[in-house]
């Protein structure tokens, strides 16, 4: 499994497994407590592969973010919790991203970052870092 196959949803806390496409949309199982929903077209979901965090001078993959994350604290758990304060929050942040851009970035979405970090972590699925960045070598390596 990849981060293609985890999400998070508006309005729903936590993020998703993908389970099955259905016709109106697709089941999905919370990775908080395993209860499965079903999703339709018209709510806002988001593949973790497909989001990006904003930089001074690119749009960096959260895929990065996490393996920053994951380096910075030895593959454990965040040391500052994302309840943390906001200036806590970001100090932290621009260790793990240094040009991340303060004006499109907010206090927010770095809480929803280390959440996220946090609960892949619990999951054992952090691992999905390295399975795509070895896809990703292996891949500019046959070009």
């Amino acid at each position: 499994m990849s981060l293609d196959k985890v999400l998070a949803i508006s309005g729903k806390p936590g993020l998703y497994r993908l389970i099955a496409q259905t016709r109106g949309g697709f089941v999905a199982e919370s990775l908080i407590d395993n209860k499965r929903i079903s999703v339709g077209v018209q709510q806002n979901v988001s593949v973790l592969s497909e989001i990006a965090i904003y930089t001074l001078t690119e749009e960096v993959p959260l895929r990065q973010v996490f393996a920053n994350i994951k380096d910075k604290e030895k593959g454990e758990q965040t040391s500052v919790k994302p309840k943390d304060s906001k200036d806590k929050l970001e100090e932290y942040f621009f260790d793990v991203l240094p040009d991340y851009d303060e004006d499109r970035v907010y206090a927010s979405d770095i809480k929803k970052v280390l959440q996220w970090y946090n609960l892949l972590h619990q999951h054992n699925m952090l691992s999905l870092l390295d399975d795509e960045n070895n896809e990703v070598k292996i891949h500019d390596e046959e070009e």
